[in-house]
């Protein structure tokens, strides 16, 4: 039986060659790209969650869209938008933050996908503001739960199905601040250099499963993550002391009162992006995506990172892994 890694490189030199129509499991032309397969998201109330959910389903997917908190005026909008479109998309409460919701959630987007999830989207996600030494540790705790912690409750709740699948695809949403660092993000850089450095570590280990990792690495983007972003570090500058104040007066003062909004790329540029990746064949699909229609310095080091990676790993025990992720 031909192995996962073997797979990869025949799908590859296919790709290489031209010869996508001829590969199995390409999607046909006339077909919608996503049909047939199940796609579970999170973090659906705003932003790249509730655009995703609306775009993979019009692509084909049943989706399963979650949040916290339902219900919500979110959750009926965001079902009022799918049902005027007939689109196959279903609403399900999960906070990323809870043992209890993400193991429930899992079980009932399994049953409403009928078997193992297809796609999994890790996009729920909280930023805050100001130096690393004013993030006191509720901060701390929220923000690690939430963008480090959330993905992995999410990808250990769905691999043993795709496991037992022998396929599947699991989407972690990063930032460039996943490779780059601006001083006053508070843990916002620590988080997603963690998610970056899971990611790959999954997407090496996951290789004889054939199951695959994309980070997915957005720039600035007019989101509502600059709303919460902004009332999270209000909340945070006024737990501060005024001594803690006092020794960043300036970074201080801009806590709770960034503006996103005046930022133009169209967020949709995300949800194309994981349509695009999610509809390649199996074995082809990188292990990350820059998406920005702007400067994307992040692209510098990521080409290094893999140059470095390949270096070290390329001829050890897990180089055939290493290589059908990197290669």
């Amino acid at each position: 039986m031909m192995s996962a890694i073997e797979r990869r490189t025949i799908l590859k030199t296919a790709i290489a060659a031209g010869a996508v129509a001829a590969v199995p499991g390409a999607a046909s032309a006339n077909a919608k790209p996503l049909a047939g397969k199940s796609a579970l998201i999170t973090g659906c109330s705003s932003g790249f969650g509730y655009l995703a959910a609306l775009h993979l389903a019009r692509e084909g997917a049943k989706v399963i869209a979650t949040m916290r908190g339902l219900p919500r005026k979110e959750a009926d909008a965001l079902k009022a938008e799918a049902a005027k479109e007939k689109l196959d998309l279903h609403i399900v409460e999960i906070d990323v933050t809870s043992d209890d919701q993400v193991a429930k959630g899992v079980t009932e987007a399994e049953r409403i996908a009928g078997g193992p999830i297809d796609i999994l989207i890790n996009n729920a996600g909280v930023g805050y503001a100001g130096p690393i030494e004013l993030q006191d540790m509720a901060a701390t705790k929220l923000i690690f739960d939430t963008n480090v912690y959330g993905p992995h409750r999410m990808a250990r709740a769905v691999l043993p199905g795709m496991r037992k699948a022998k396929r599947g695809l699991i989407f972690n949403i990063s930032s460039q601040l996943g490779r780059v660092i601006t001083p006053s993000s508070g843990h916002y850089s620590p988080t997603k250099f963690a998610l970056e450095a899971m990611s790959e570590a999954m997407a090496y280990e996951l290789v004889p499963h054939n199951i695959e990792v994309c980070v997915i690495q957005p720039g600035g983007y007019p989101t509502k993550v600059w709303v919460n972003r902004n009332e999270l570090a209000s909340e945070l500058k006024a737990r501060l002391t005024a001594d803690e104040a006092a020794a960043y007066p300036a970074l201080v003062d801009r806590m709770g009162k960034e503006d996103g909004t005046r930022r133009t790329a169209d967020p949709m540029d995300i949800p194309r992006a994981i349509a695009e990746i999610a509809a390649m064949p199996a074995g082809t699909r990188p292990l990350r995506r820059a998406v920005h229609p702007g400067p994307k310095p992040q692209e510098a080091i990521n080409r290094v990172s893999a140059e470095t990676q390949m270096a070290m790993l390329g001829n050890s025990p897990v180089g055939p892994w290493v290589k059908a992720v990197l290669d």
